[in-house]
């Protein structure tokens, strides 16, 4: 599988060697299911779907843009379906993300942003975070298993 990374690679600087995130295993119960809804209504691309031998098939996934992919199969965690929380996907455009997977038929929450930023114990506030600092505007969904995503704005531009 090609690695997607825009990031130059470098094995080894200042004698401590690069260690990055390539996969996350995303625990579920129909990998079918899953892999629809992670293409079809996510917009994730599928990489590869591989089962060489019964009880045994991994899914591979990517969100658009991203170096770091998700897979999902049979075999390949003992983890329980619906047990991950919060994976988060960034984007530059908190609102235009939801519109995208609300257009798409996921079942998204709200845009919030944290009250008061820089208060990270504080609460949400409905939209977007008044002056669209990074890190501060958000929104979920869940895959039909239960896990949970968090999008977050990082980078906005207001257009000239």
């Amino acid at each position: 599988m090609p690695h997607r990374s825009r990031i130059p690679r470098v094995l080894i600087k200042d004698g401590v060697m690069d260690y990055s995130i390539e996969v996350m295993i995303v625990p579920v119960t129909d990998v079918d299911r899953s892999s629809a809804f992670y293409t079809e209504r996510a917009g994730f691309a599928l990489d590869v779907d591989y089962a060489p031998a019964d009880g045994f098939r991994v899914v591979q996934l990517t969100p658009p843009g991203s170096a770091c992919s998700v897979q999902i199969g049979v075999g390949l965690t003992d983890a329980v379906p619906g047990s991950l929380r919060n994976l988060h996907l960034v984007v530059d455009d908190v609102e235009r993300a939801r519109r995208e997977l609300a257009e798409r038929g996921v079942a998204v929450g709200e845009v919030r942003h944290k009250w008061p930023v820089g208060e990270w114990r504080g609460g949400f506030r409905p939209g977007v975070d008044p002056e669209r600092r990074d890190y501060a505007s958000f929104v979920g969904f869940a895959d039909p298993d239960g896990n949970t995503w968090v999008v977050q704005e990082r980078g906005f531009h207001r257009a000239a």
